[in-house]
């Protein structure tokens, strides 16, 4: 028989569509899907604009879009790329040098900024030492900025010379603050800024000398994307590109965790819809043998029935995503407008990629969880139609089980999860399901006995869950997968959240003190003491390089453009304590203890450095320290919480092991607002102290905390939606049976009332078995979230026992709504269609 045209079974596939649009597992399904892909589209939308308005903001503390940094001039075709691209650029050159006046001399960090300095953010400056500062441009050609703490050394005024190298410059105004100086809080000495003109005049910048050269770019996400592509290839050993992520621990961490708190509420909602999506496609599979047989009779062959069942699907599937991906960026417009007032200005539109994205994942999960059922539908026997008896030969568990893993695969991937969350979530969720669902089936089995003492309606209730053990096993586990999911993601919101907020105190150190000298050490501490009410310790503060490790040397031990490679380029602000500093947790090793007077002094060492560095406890570093070498053996590793404000170092010295080296003091206090009038008061009675201002990076870190709190407690409607849609798919999974039970029992005599107190009994015992494997499936998961994938300390939650309450009423009153059509279908009707 000749095959049937494609489009004549797009227009059979179509109007079985429309004919069964009533059935209530396409509307189950339908819904089900529409939820995922409005979760998925929204959080998508959400995250990219969000991360994008971060990002724009944290872009003012790296004073560009982008930054190509190196110790020699970018080459011509690095620039040339960036400008062909419409890029906007200027460079910047930092360098040490001597400052000369009549009065004396001292070393100071110089910066030539080209005009248009810097490309995000502001520059600020004060017309005299200690006046409220401005923001404004640079100094033009001939001019020079300097801190106060060099007008205080110097002893100068505003409109004095000042000689760098070769070239006398005239000081106009005093720098209070640079906007990429934010992650920069070590340097040891006073700051100048020059107009980049005036550097070749200077003559201090020769072959040889120890000099920055930064690279800035702004321009729009595309542009800035291609310049990086082409460019990251041409880098030279000594070059490296910023961004805001890479360029502040901070930023970049607080944005990290957003994204992973976000993708794992998305993930939620989504595996909930694919859960509902599995189980109305096996109705909708067992519903249609009947259909594919008839038409395996009528003379389609097996691949023609299983292509016209699957067009339907499709259809089904393309218009709930579709519409599921309007429903999402409507979503997340509702959000933005909720948010307005925590969100910085301007928050960039989002393109059309979250909404496909939305799709892609909607029609991803429709076929990895529909597959299997759907492929039954191509193995129903034509003899069916006369023998109901008859069932398709179910598909292999591989295919089952394989088109499943794929699809949360695909998922997976596309919400960017990281390995060891995704773990640790799958894995918690797959054991817990192993070892609850065989507790259930126990559990099941051990009522049985009670049947026979029980009332007239919890025997029918209890009769109607042991009559299928598994299956009323699957619907436990099922509506216990939604009572953990949303547990999960409220837990989430109610103590991930928190712990974040905790690291992060509502009177966290804003400000640093650097270049404390040893003179005023006791001075400036009692001082402090007077205006912080929690102020850091005074770390010393010696400049060291590293430069051998066991006898090699460093450079051919690290690899290019790794963090040690970065650490190994530049002096390191090495220090001594005799305490473990707060924010710091030991790895490996042991803080100090008693050595051997000819041993070799200890040195703990930051994890992720020595890592970078392929460092082992015992191994002999060798520091460059003020022309002098010196020796310590690693001791101990360190895991530092580099966002907690807090000064942190990469390597810290048993004590007594630098103290014969000059240094200076580092710490960091909490000044609460309106306090200008007591910095300005402690600027002057220390002028050689740096004090550094990082107000606006703590009010960035609490924006980003504030938004993705309330992006969480957003994303709880999506995972509440999906799991409603889990829920009424496995009471669709089953109604048919009730149906055809309850019209028996009315022929039979049965009143209503009964009936809906069997229902009550049954729904009621299923939610509450659902919400005990949800509270002990929820501990066991997050316990294995926060030991192996957030690194988090875990206790017991007690309000999880809440959950059997909730459960079986959520459970029961779910049951009754879903039920009722077995209550008010006509038994005759009912019997005769049996």
């Amino acid at each position: 028989m000749r095959a049937l045209p494609l489009t004549r079974r797009l227009s059979l596939a179509t109007r079985q569509l429309r004919r069964d649009a009533r059935a209530g597992e396409l509307r189950v399904l339908f819904f089900a899907l529409l939820v995922a892909v409005a979760a998925s589209t929204a959080i998508g939308y959400f995250s990219a604009r969000l991360n994008a308005a971060m990002l724009l903001r944290a872009t003012e503390f790296l004073g560009a879009d982008l930054v190509l940094s190196g110790s020699a001039p970018a080459g011509a075709d690095q620039l040339a790329s960036g400008r062909q691209l419409g890029l906007e650029h200027v460079q910047v050159v930092e360098f040490s040098s001597v400052i000369a006046t009549d009065a004396g001399i001292q070393l100071a960090s110089v910066k030539a900024a080209g005009s248009g300095y810097p490309l995000r953010g502001e520059l600020k400056s004060a017309p005299a030492p200690y006046q409220a500062e401005q923001p404004g441009s640079g100094p033009g050609p001939g001019e020079a900025w300097a801190e106060a703490r060099l007008f205080a050394a110097l002893d100068l005024r505003i409109g004095q010379p000042i000689e760098v190298g070769n070239l006398q410059l005239r000081l106009t105004r005093v720098l209070t603050y640079e906007p990429d100086r934010a992650g920069d809080f070590y340097s040891l000495t006073p700051r100048v800024l020059i107009h980049l003109d005036d550097l070749a005049a200077t003559g201090v910048v020769q072959p040889g000398s120890r000099v920055r050269y930064r690279e800035l770019w702004r321009g729009d996400g595309q542009a800035l994307s291609r310049y990086r592509s082409s460019v990251k290839p041409t880098l030279a050993a000594h070059q490296r590109l910023e961004d805001a992520r890479s360029g502040n621990r901070q930023i970049g961490g607080a944005l990290g965790r957003a994204e992973r708190y976000l993708n794992l509420a998305s993930l939620a909602a989504v595996l909930l819809s694919g859960v509902a999506v599995a189980l109305s496609a096996a109705r909708f599979a067992a519903r249609r043998f009947d259909n594919s047989a008839l038409l395996r009779c009528l003379g389609l062959s097996r691949r023609e029935a299983l292509s016209l069942f699957a067009l339907q699907l499709a259809m089904l599937g393309l218009l709930a995503s579709v519409l599921g991906a309007l429903l999402g960026w409507a979503g997340q417009l509702i959000l933005f407008k909720l948010l307005h007032g925590l969100l910085p200005s301007g928050v960039p539109a989002g393109n059309l990629w979250p909404a496909l994205a939305g799709i892609a994942t909607g029609l991803v999960a429709l076929a990895g969880f529909a597959l299997p059922p759907l492929a039954a539908l191509g193995r129903v026997p034509p003899l069916r139609v006369l023998r109901r008896d008859l069932l398709p030969v179910p598909p292999s568990s591989w295919l089952v089980y394989g088109a499943a893993l794929l699809a949360l695969g695909l998922i997976m991937w596309r919400l960017s999860l990281d390995l060891a969350l995704t773990l640790a979530l799958l894995g918690g969720g797959l054991l817990a399901t192993l070892l609850l669902g065989g507790l259930l089936l126990l559990g099941l089995r051990s009522l049985r006995h009670l049947l026979a003492r029980a009332a007239l309606p919890w025997r029918l209730g209890l009769g109607q869950l042991l009559r299928h053990p598994l299956a009323a096993a699957g619907q436990a586990l099922a509506f216990g997968l939604i009572l953990l999911a949303m547990a999960l993601i409220g837990l989430l919101r109610g103590e991930l959240l928190d712990t974040w907020q905790d690291q992060l105190p509502e009177k966290a150190p804003n400000h640093f003190a650097l270049n404390i000298l040893p003179a005023e050490q006791q001075a400036f501490a009692a001082r402090l003491a007077a205006l912080s009410p929690q102020p850091a310790p005074l770390y010393p503060i010696v400049a060291g390089r590293l430069t051998l490790i066991n006898g090699q040397p460093v450079k051919r031990i690290v690899s290019k453009d790794s963090a040690g490679d970065r650490a190994v380029r530049r002096d390191l602000s090495l220090t001594w304590s005799s305490e473990l500093p707060a924010g710091n947790e030991l790895q490996a090793g042991q803080w100090w203890q008693a050595q051997p007077r000819d041993a070799l002094p200890g040195v703990s060492v930051e994890a992720e450095l020595a890592e970078s560095l392929h460092l082992q406890l015992d191994d002999v570093l060798t520091f460059s320290v003020g022309g002098l070498e010196r020796q310590a053996r690693v001791s101990s590793l360190r895991k530092v919480q580099w966002d907690s404000f807090q000064p942190n170092f990469y390597m810290i010295f048993a004590p007594g092991t630098l103290q014969d080296l000059p240094a200076t003091y580092l710490t960091s206090f909490y000044l609460p607002p309106n306090s200008e009038r007591q910095l300005v008061e402690l600027a002057r009675a220390f002028p050689a102290v740096t004090l550094l201002q990082v107000e606006a990076l703590l009010a960035q870190l609490r924006s980003i905390l504030a938004q993705v709190t309330l992006a969480v407690e957003y994303v709880l409607l999506f995972v509440l939606a999906a799991g409603l849609s889990v829920l009424f798919a496995g009471l669709q999974a089953t109604l048919d049976e009730r149906i055809r039970q309850g019209a028996l029992l009315r022929a039979l005599g049965a009143e209503r009332r009964l009936l809906l107190a069997a229902r009550r009994s049954e729904f009621g015992l299923l939610g509450a078995a659902s919400g005990v494997l949800a509270a002990i499936g929820c501990e066991l998961v997050s316990f294995l979230l926060y030991r192996f994938a957030l690194d988090l300390p875990w206790q017991p939650h007690p309000w999880l026992l809440l959950l059997p309450l909730i459960g079986a009423l959520l459970v029961g009153g779910a049951g009754l709504l879903g039920t009722r059509r077995a209550l008010n279908a006509s038994p005759l009707a009912v019997l005769r269609e049996a």
